[in-house]
C-alpha cells in the first residue's frame, strides 16, 4: 500500500462525509488504489436485502455511463452492523475484465478503511441526537432570514452557517469542496445582503434584537 499517496485521499473522504461529495471521493480513493470504472455504495436492512435504504452509484466517466454495465465484474465489501447491511460494490465494464486475486488482495487491505467511512456517511446523513444543535442554528438562521425579508443562495447561507458554527474560510472550503476564496466570495456577498461586516456582525445580526 502507497501509504503517501493514500493519505492525502483519505483525508479528502473524511472532509466530504455527510455531504454529497462524498461518493465521488469514496470512488477516487479506490480507483487510486486499484484500476476501476465505477463504485456502488448502498446501505440494506439485514431483514430484507431488496430494499435500499440508500443506493448511489458513481462512474470513472460519462463513456462509462452511457455505455452501461453488461454482466460487469465486481468486487463486494460488506459490513452488518445492528439491523443494516453496508456495501461497497466496485465495477468493471466487462465480463473478461475480471479482478485478479492480487487485486481482491488490494481491495481488502484498505477495507478497514472503506466500510467505516461509509457508515459514518450514511450515519451524517440520518437525523439524530448528533445532529440537532447543527439543525436548530440551520433553522433559526433560515427564520432569521424570512422575518427580515432577504434572500441569499443556497452557498451564501452554508458559508454563513459554517461562520456561525465557528468554522474559519480554509475548514469551510474543505468541507464544501470550494476554493478558500470562493468561500470568501460567497461570504462577501452574504455580507453586502445582510449589511453587515465580518463575524462579529454576523452574529449581532443572528443574535439581536429583531
Amino acid at each position: 500500500m502507497n501509504s503517501h499517496l493514500l493519505y492525502p485521499q483519505i483525508g479528502k473522504v473524511i472532509a466530504s462525509t455527510g455531504s454529497r461529495q462524498f461518493p465521488r471521493m469514496l470512488h477516487d480513493l479506490i480507483h487510486a488504489h486499484l484500476s476501476i470504472d465505477a463504485t456502488q455504495i448502498r446501505q440494506l436492512p439485514a431483514a430484507n436485502t431488496d430494499a435500499a435504504l440508500i443506493d448511489e452509484t458513481v462512474f470513472s466517466s460519462d463513456q462509462c455511463l452511457e455505455a452501461g454495465f453488461t454482466d460487469p465484474s465486481r468486487l463486494h465489501l460488506i459490513r452488518r452492523k445492528g439491523d443494516s447491511r453496508f456495501e461497497i460494490q466496485v465495477l468493471r465494464g466487462g465480463a473478461t475484465y475480471s479482478f485478479s486475486a492480487h487485486e481482491r488482495s488490494r481491495l481488502d487491505d484498505i477495507s478497514p478503511l472503506l466500510l467505516p467511512m461509509l457508515e459514518k456517511h450514511i450515519a451524517a446523513l440520518k437525523p439524530g441526537p448528533e445532529r440537532s444543535a447543527t439543525e436548530s442554528l440551520q433553522q433559526r438562521f433560515l427564520d432569521r432570514l424570512a422575518q427580515s425579508g432577504l434572500k441569499l443562495s443556497e452557498r451564501e447561507c452554508q458559508v454563513c452557517l459554517g461562520l456561525l458554527a465557528g468554522h474559519t474560510a480554509p475548514e469551510q472550503a474543505e468541507r464544501l469542496a470550494l476554493k478558500v476564496n470562493t468561500v470568501e466570495s460567497y461570504l462577501r456577498r452574504a455580507a453586502i445582503k445582510l449589511g453587515i461586516a465580518g463575524r462579529h456582525s454576523l452574529m449581532r445580526w443572528m443574535y439581536g434584537d429583531r
